[in-house]
């Protein structure tokens, strides 16, 4: 999911102390918010913008495109899912925690309405030179930068890391997807990758992978088709087997999920497999390099 300058974003739970800290600068950014949605706090308004007591009303009396939720997890579900029958078609959902059982009715529901869902527990998306959606400093030029390299990323952190590694080397970012750390999400690397591939600023594509799930592996499959160049970075070497290490996607169960599988997957697909987010910007400009 790409976030564009020209789409209207409502942030949900506005009010709220991430919400607002985080709407405060998405608004200086250039991000289009049009509005807020606040149970029983319709009518009012904060920073600048109308705030709704649900996402109908907010649809019929200012129509919106991308939602971003800035929830607690206990109503996490009944956010997204309020949105998405609103009509929403792109959602971002910020909130970590939220029960796998919820998050699964709300994948279900954004499937039967075809909205785009990235999350949760992601730190969002970014367009630099453009806007962004979540927590990512896009706002930093030191970080990012509008630019032609594409990032998908597990980690919000180490996502940073290689943000500010290929701003460094001269080449900046066509977009950030943080997709989420958590075991079910909305959007996976493979499709993130579909979209990257399908964008024209996009002139090559780096992934941020994790041990834990096969996201990697089966994203390694349609990567031996592109021809844009991909580089990756799989953390979690050196973690024990059958260890949960930080996100709650990331443990390995067999010999999926494992990082020499999935680096095995993506080596023999072509991608350039970096050691160290350090080596991230001098990779990206060999790999464009030699294209």
């Amino acid at each position: 999911m790409i976030v564009r300058e020209h789409e209207r974003v409502m942030i949900q739970g506005i009010t709220g102390k991430q919400g607002t800290f985080w709407t405060e600068r998405m608004q200086r950014y250039g991000t289009n918010i049009v509005g807020g949605i606040v149970p029983k706090k319709g009518g009012h308004n904060h920073l600048g913008v109308p705030v709704f007591d649900n996402a109908f009303h907010a649809m019929t009396e200012v129509p919106f495109d991308v939602a971003g939720l800035f929830v607690p997890p206990y109503f996490a579900k009944v956010g997204a899912i309020d949105a998405i029958e609103a009509g929403v078609k792109k959602l971002v959902i910020l909130t970590e925690h939220i029960p796998v059982h919820d998050v699964m009715e709300i994948i279900a529901a954004g499937e039967a309405n075809e909205t785009q869902i990235v999350g949760p527990n992601t730190t969002g998306v970014a367009t630099p030179g453009e806007c962004f959606v979540g927590f990512m400093p896009a706002f930093n030029k030191n970080i990012m930068t509008a630019g032609n390299v594409g990032i998908i990323s597990r980690s919000g952190s180490l996502g940073t890391l290689i943000s500010l590694n290929i701003t460094q080397a001269g080449l900046g970012q066509s977009a950030f997807i943080g997709i989420g750390g958590d075991p079910v999400i909305g959007t996976t690397t493979l499709a993130a990758l579909k979209c990257l591939d399908e964008d024209d600023r996009t002139k090559a594509v780096f992934i941020l992978g994790e041990i834990g799930g096969t996201m990697e592996e089966l994203a390694a499959e349609y990567a031996s088709t592109m021809k844009k160049p991909v580089v990756a970075f799989i953390a979690g070497g050196a973690a024990p087997k059958g260890k949960k290490m930080g996100h709650a996607g990331a443990i390995v169960s067999g010999n999926k999920g494992t990082y020499v599988s999935k680096r095995r997957a993506l080596m023999e697909a072509g991608v350039h497999v970096i050691d160290t987010p350090s080596d991230a910007g001098s990779a990206m400009l060999d790999a464009l390099n030699a294209t």
